[in-house]
């Protein structure tokens, strides 16, 4: 357990950043599924929207360092290939 006064608030640090970090990586998965859901339901459009919602959500996940950078580029590849085989 952290003794000195600035290891506690450093603990006290880890513990919110967790939660928050926890919370964006849950929204970002949620996202995600929604995109998958509505190409897989077949509706072009809806899935196109959901792709422009779910890309600068990636990348704001990579600049606050949520998410490694290709592991976000992986994800947006592969979202907008299964958008665009939907055409």
């Amino acid at each position: 357990m952290a003794n000195s006064p600035q290891a506690k608030k450093r603990a006290r640090q880890a513990e919110t950043n967790r939660k928050r970090n926890v919370s964006l990586r849950s929204m970002v998965r949620t996202y995600i599924k929604n995109t998958l859901n509505a190409i897989d339901a077949g509706d072009k459009d809806k899935a196109q929207t959901a792709l422009t919602i779910v890309l600068p959500v990636l990348d704001s996940m990579v600049n606050k360092g949520i998410m490694h950078k290709n592991k976000a580029a992986r994800h947006k590849s592969r979202l907008n290939a299964k958008v665009k085989a939907l055409a």
